[in-house]
């Protein structure tokens, strides 16, 4: 039953000429799907409504050849032939008694075009964002004009797929309303450049020709961003944010605010709380009668209800939530708040879309995988046989393999060799600015200590003796990984000779002792080949301890692939910060008592730098030899009752937690088959 404290989040709001059902509000987001998987779009998006979300959104949809994003995956509607793929997302959403918004998008210097070719457009002169070496060419009247009626057109088109909210788009700094917004953008001298009011005038002239063209039946949303924490650089909630929606305050039906860039925007829980977004979106309802809806990557049902009652928004808008719990409103709704799987704000969902593929998500393995493999996020077929299992490893794919087989039905030991549940989960929560991914191991942990059908062991390690007097017909190994210490990595293929184990250590070693594994003041050299978060975290961990550390990799700047989770910059910025030096481009080239011989990656030349300890993050071994001692006995399985032994998560592939969570939950929905099934493949004519 709900409890009555969160009654409001379930109230109907009118917004223009529709109501959504409750104030839960899937605000638009990326999922990596896109024009290019229509079904499996469709189907992700029909599951959100399923869960309770009020209005399902999609990502930005390019409504015009001259904003074409690839290699990106986005919407399209350029035309009358992306309707019925468009239509297939309304339907699954209306299905279900939601509204489905469209966000409605020309990303102006943005779009270098890679796909149609036509010249990019601007506001003024500009080269394009990115590293295409490409400009976009000034609009002239003309163009501004051709401008509007895209837009227009992509409304109607909008109208006719069954859209019932339609967006006007000026955020993310990655659209052209909001370069022309923008003075650092627009360069113009004419009615649409210069003053304020000449540069608001085509966002109000859009949203007025879009309220005209659908305004009768669909609501006009706006989606600005009202910070982009530049200063006096860009636009400034208390300043110029605030003059545009006085200025436009009643114009649209629905506000939807936010922050610029996307990294502002979406900031992992590494930088920032829940709620961060407050402080710059608070004012918005005292300049606009319109509903206001915006995010702060809610999970807790009293924040959201705070928020509500408190005047600051009408609608709780999310992404990342949405993506983690698509049932997150049922379960506030049926008083299941303690099912909820949070968000941990670590934006591998986010990851995906800036690679051009289908999402993941670390909390929810079956995100992205509901129309491609069937999977639904709170409902699994119960097995068929009363064969008992046996999980060997409490970590991310131990855990969740275990929790799923419980809700299919199977009677389910869970054994861990250490004193805690978790494994890398765990040691990985304990790292400055990481405590939120505990949630991975406490939701799977809560689920499986209600289920009758589950016995959980700590301190229980299994040899593979073990395993065949226990005789349990089918056993997954998921034992983890650990941090190789011999420099093995992208850069390095083959063991380093030269280093001296005494003095080297590795992240195991200093998420087991802390900064206590260096005893020295003398420096600590980090070395990361992995090039994601680990190695930066751990740089925090020392400096944060009093140890003078100097950060060395091979590639240009610190941890790259953070890039793709909005994260690089703040990761470097924090480093510089801390006065940790940073030295890219190098490898290891040799090692003394005293010293580390480094390498220049173009050309050789060497520079040898004071090192007391190196810490090398590189790769990781799978800790697979339960596996190998158990197929060395493999022809005694069949007398010991085994059926079969699978190996799961990082003892198999060592690989992110998102990946694990996704073994583990793909051994338990597949136990029973003989032959994993294959996914559907809309490049083969599936639509």
């Amino acid at each position: 039953m709900r409890d009555p404290r969160y009654d409001i989040l379930f109230e109907p709001i009118k917004i223009g000429p529709v109501t959504t059902r409750n104030r839960f509000y899937q605000v638009p987001h990326c999922t990596g799907m896109g024009h290019r998987y229509p079904q499996a779009e469709a189907r992700l998006r029909g599951i959100k409504a399923e869960g309770g979300w009020g209005v399902v959104s999609t990502q930005e949809a390019e409504i015009h050849a001259s904003s074409d994003l690839t290699p990106a995956n986005e919407a399209r509607i350029w035309g009358a032939d992306d309707i019925p793929a468009l239509r297939l997302l309304t339907e699954a959403v209306h299905e279900h008694d939601s509204l489905a918004a469209i966000q409605l998008a020309h990303n102006g210097l943005h779009s270098a075009n890679r796909y149609s070719r036509v010249a990019p457009i601007a506001p003024s002169s500009a080269i394009v964002d990115g590293d295409d070496p490409v400009q976009a060419r000034a609009m002239d009247k003309s163009d501004i004009v051709a401008f509007r009626k895209w837009h227009v057109d992509a409304a109607l088109r909008a109208q006719d797929a069954g859209f019932d909210i339609i967006y006007v788009y000026a955020g993310h700094d990655m659209t052209l309303l909001q370069h022309f917004l923008l003075a650092r953008h627009n360069h113009r001298t004419d009615e649409y450049g210069g003053s304020f009011e000449n540069r608001l005038r085509l966002f109000r002239e859009v949203i007025e020709d879009t309220k005209e063209a659908v305004g009768e039946t669909c609501a006009v949303a706006v989606r600005l961003a009202v910070d982009e924490l530049l200063g006096s650089g860009g636009i400034q909630h208390d300043s110029e944010a605030r003059d545009i929606i006085e200025a436009l305050a009643e114009e649209p039906d629905l506000w939807d605010v936010n922050l610029s860039d996307w990294s502002n925007d979406s900031q992992t829980s590494r930088f920032s709380d829940e709620g961060f977004q407050e402080r710059y979106t608070g004012f918005v309802k005292s300049v606009t009668t319109k509903p206001v809806v915006g995010v702060g990557r809610y999970t807790s049902p009293d924040t959201m209800a705070r928020v509500i009652k408190s005047g600051h928004l009408d609608l709780i808008g999310a992404a990342r939530p949405s993506i983690a719990d698509p049932f997150l409103p049922k379960k506030i709704e049926t008083g299941e708040i303690e099912a909820i799987r949070e968000c941990i704000g670590c934006n591998i969902c986010v990851m995906g879309d800036n690679t051009s593929t289908p999402m993941r998500c670390t909390q929810n393995p079956t995100m992205a995988e509901e129309w491609r493999r069937g999977w639904h996020p709170e409902i699994i077929p119960q097995v068929t046989k009363s064969d008992p299992y046996l999980i060997v490893g409490g970590g991310p794919a131990g855990l969740e393999a275990a929790r799923a087989l419980v809700q299919r039905g199977a009677d389910v030991t869970l054994s861990e060799a250490g004193s805690t549940w978790g494994g890398r989960v765990t040691s990985e929560s304990a790292l400055p600015g990481l405590a939120a991914w505990g949630r991975v191991r406490d939701w799977r942990l809560w689920q499986l200590q209600q289920a009758s059908n589950a016995e959980l062991y700590l301190e229980s390690p299994l040899e593979a003796s073990d395993i065949l007097e226990f005789g349990v017909p089918h056993v997954a190994l998921a034992t983890g990984s650990t941090w190789r210490a011999d420099g093995v990595g992208r850069a390095h293929r083959r063991p380093l000779s030269f280093l001296d184990p005494a003095r080297v250590l590795t992240p195991d070693d200093i998420m087991t002792k802390g900064a206590a594994a260096v005893s020295t003041d003398d420096p600590v050299v980090i070395f990361d080949d992995d090039r994601f978060y680990m190695a930066s975290v751990l740089a925090e961990v020392l400096v944060d301890a009093g140890r003078e550390v100097v950060f060395i990799t091979p590639a240009p700047i610190v941890s790259p692939w953070s890039e793709n989770t909005l994260e690089q910059d703040r990761i470097q910025r924090r480093l510089v910060e801390k006065q940790v030096r940073i030295i890219p481009l190098h490898n290891l080239a040799d090692m003394s008592p005293d010293t580390l011989t480094l390498s220049c990656v173009y050309t050789e030349t060497t520079q040898v730098i004071d090192c007391a300890k190196l810490v090398t993050v590189t790769s990781r071994r799978p800790n697979d030899q339960l596996w190998l001692d158990l197929i060395s006995m493999k022809d005694q399985w069949a007398d010991a009752g085994i059926q079969t032994v699978n190996r799961i998560g990082d003892c198999y592939a060592p690989s992110l937690i998102a990946m694990a969570v996704q073994a583990g939950h793909k051994y338990a929905r597949h136990a029973e088959l003989e032959n994993e099934p294959q996914p559907l493949r809309e490049d083969f004519g599936h639509v």
